[in-house]
């Protein structure tokens, strides 16, 4: 899941001066690396509060490594290639097939195992051939950002409900303000776009990319209806410059800027989005759907997943703070600050105090059908890759037709499939 900004790296440690007088003292010299992008999206302190918990209950450092997201993933892979990646990791669900393949991450069903632990309170866990690789520790669901004063300026009044109503918007908002009516992060080099941005309209329709786990492109006719879809957004110049090569945090940049009109993002960027533009007026509203569509719509959801590295010398120790992440009461006060969706089942977050737009997200979250395709998905990034580069290809003319282009890309995804 994607970051808050271009945040400066934080690298923080905590330590535990009375570890000889809590009768942790064989834990005195581990200090564990835990990296992920969490601790960029939470508010101030936050992360650190929760590990610091860590170690007073275990007298086991923590050594926070908080970087955005592409950059985290980047790092992590680094890591892996080189065997240097840090012990507890922050996973994105559709890594985690590569990662389990190359032997980089642990396995969590052997830690589970052998520590006794519960498993039947987690609400999910990403498996490879029927091993554990990566727990959710926070869901977030992706509904779509609208700014109201763009809206407004626009003289636009009713929230489009289906896709041609949000084509007539979005060249309204352009003719009107100048602003891009729609914004979508095409990069290659971060291509959760896809994922997030371009398969969230498919699945609000009750479209899909699958049959039977196998890839469903060619002859699918919603499939070819969002991409066509999507090229008339291009081609009426509507979308926000720059898309083949914005990444997220691009994305939620130009939003928070008043410079884009519509987009579809995380939950854990409202925090960010609220500190960035405290006087803009948002909202959040469905993604619109095909024309004459009825069904129960589909809602992307994105995690902050957590694993173990294979190279940690400190197994059972990383275990501990997966355990400690996971434990009711900690799971819970993290899925409120982060404006998520706790993993653990018998988690009950406190939402009395949430922001009422978070209420309003939680609601939309409840009426549509949970849905990311790509998760455990093998080589996930390189198939969204693919797909983006083939949509560009079509998007700019080179391609004829959709189902061309939907063909070949299907081709390129059965090799994965093999």
């Amino acid at each position: 899941m994607g970051s808050g900004g271009d945040s400066e790296s934080i690298s923080e440690t905590a330590t535990n001066n009375d570890n000889e007088s809590n009768g942790e003292g064989d834990n005195d010299e581990v200090t564990l690396e835990f990296q992920q992008w969490w601790g960029v999206e939470l508010p101030d302190g936050v992360l650190r509060e929760i590990v610091d918990g860590f170690t007073e209950e275990t007298g086991i450092n923590v050594e926070l490594l908080s970087n955005p997201y592409a950059d985290t993933k980047t790092q992590i892979a680094a890591g892996a290639a080189a065997s240097t990646m840090a012990d507890v990791v922050g996973l994105d669900g559709a890594w985690v097939y590569d990662f389990a393949k190359q032997g980089s991450i642990a396995n969590l069903s052997t830690l589970m195992d052998d520590s006794g632990y519960d498993q039947s309170q987690l609400s999910d866990q990403i498996q490879v051939d029927g091993n554990t690789f990566m727990i959710p520790v926070a869901n977030f669901a992706y509904p779509m950002y609208v700014n109201m004063d763009i809206l407004e300026e626009a003289g636009i009044e009713d929230i489009p409900e289906t896709r041609s109503e949000f084509t007539e918007v979005a060249n309204t908002v352009y003719s009107e303000t100048g602003k891009a009516g729609w914004a979508i992060p095409l990069s290659t080099e971060s291509p959760s776009g896809i994922q997030n941005n371009f398969m969230s309209w498919l699945w609000a329709s009750g479209g899909s990319m699958l049959d039977n786990g196998q890839p469903n492109l060619t002859d699918n006719s919603d499939l070819i209806d969002t991409v066509e879809f999507m090229k008339g957004l291009f081609d009426a110049g509507v979308v926000a410059p720059g898309a083949y090569a914005m990444k997220e945090a691009d994305m939620v940049e130009e939003f928070t800027n008043g410079r884009v009109a519509f987009m579809i993002d995380s939950l854990a960027h409202l925090n960010t989005i609220q500190e960035g533009a405290p006087d803009m007026n948002f909202d959040f509203v469905p993604v619109p759907v095909q024309e004459g569509f009825s069904g129960e719509s589909g809602m992307d959801v994105a995690n902050w997943g957590i694993g173990v590295a294979e190279n940690s010398e400190h197994k059972e120790e990383a275990w501990q703070l997966v355990e400690y992440m996971m434990s009711p009461e900690v799971n819970a006060e993290l899925a409120v600050y982060a404006n998520a969706f706790p993993g653990n089942a018998d988690a009950d977050p406190d939402y009395s105090d949430a922001d009422d737009l978070f209420l309003k997200a939680y609601e939309l979250y409840q009426d549509s059908n949970p849905v990311n395709e790509f998760t455990g998905l093998p080589t996930s990034e390189e198939l969204m890759r693919t797909f983006a580069e083939q949509l560009q290809l079509y998007i700019e003319g080179d391609t004829g037709e959709a189902s061309e282009m939907l063909s070949e890309t299907q081709s390129i995804w059965e090799e994965a499939f093999e």
